[in-house]
């Protein structure tokens, strides 16, 4: 929970700074709990600020694809998202899956995405990682 936090913190924060420059900068990412990012990715949507991809942007993280218009969204070469089925965790502590979330995410990413998705396989518990030209192809490169 405490490292859910500092990632938000630092997201914020960036997000913050980079309002001098009308950008958010997403530099590395894990992803995390679904709810703070869809927060902070309609904030963003709202403003009007450009995205820029800078590193890895893991998990939920990749919901800014959904939330923010592709042609506000570039990505560095150091841009990697990473894909994977959506899941839960129980008062146990015990992962499980999430069937209904994973196809209402699938089908809210753009269309090159899912279809990239599609083509490896679809949202599973493996680790999708889309990166160098073939996410250049989908996104352009930031100048």
């Amino acid at each position: 929970m405490l490292a859910i936090r500092t990632i938000l913190v630092v997201a914020a924060l960036c997000a913050s700074v980079s309002l001098l420059h009308a950008e958010v900068r997403i530099l590395a990412s894990p992803g995390g709990e679904v709810g703070p990012f869809i927060e902070l990715f309609d904030k963003v949507r709202a403003s009007g600020e450009r995205v820029v991809i800078d590193g890895p942007c893991l998990s939920a993280c990749t919901l800014v694809l959904s939330m923010v218009p592709n042609d506000r969204i570039c990505v560095t070469r150091r841009a990697v998202l990473g894909f994977h089925a959506a899941r839960s965790i129980d008062r146990r502590g015990r992962l499980y899956a999430e069937p209904e979330a994973s196809e209402a995410v699938l089908e809210a990413y753009p269309p090159p995405v899912r279809g990239w998705i599609i083509r490896r396989g679809g949202l599973t518990s493996r680790l999708l990682l889309l990166r160098g030209r073939e996410l250049a192809a989908i996104y352009p490169r930031c100048r």
